[in-house]
């Protein structure tokens, strides 16, 4: 009987997980406020992402993209799986990153200020 509610418990945290990585949404449809399109087409989708100290973006998902800083910052990234990383940022850095689900939050005292560069249609 133990065995069984843990098999139970273990499934339950699996599709909770599963839900939450399902529920991720398009950072631009979910903060308009802080996401400003400035092109999209059917190759790629650049916008400004402005994010003052404190604030956090919710749980949301980017395919393959390039982001560029405009100003110095400091965010804190929580993947999917509960992994926390810290990143300080300097005004013209670029960083690479593969497909990604992940909740960023402000942690610096300066508004975080980049252009994210979205890459569609990969492999085709």
């Amino acid at each position: 009987m133990r065995k069984e509610r843990l098999i139970a418990a273990a499934a339950a945290g699996a599709i909770l997980l599963g839900a939450a990585v399902a529920m991720a949404q398009d950072p631009v449809k979910m903060a308009p406020d802080k996401n400003k399109v400035i092109l999209e087409n059917e190759s790629v989708r650049v916008y400004e992402v402005t994010s003052p100290p404190g604030k956090t973006l919710e749980m949301h998902s980017h395919p393959s993209h390039v982001v560029y800083f405009l100003g110095p910052g400091k965010a804190k990234f929580t993947d999917k799986d509960g992994k926390v990383t810290e990143r300080e940022t300097k005004a013209g850095q670029a960083i690479w990153s593969e497909p990604v689900t992940h909740k960023v939050e402000n942690v610096g005292t300066t508004p975080l200020r980049a252009v994210v560069i979205e890459l569609k249609n990969e492999g085709k």
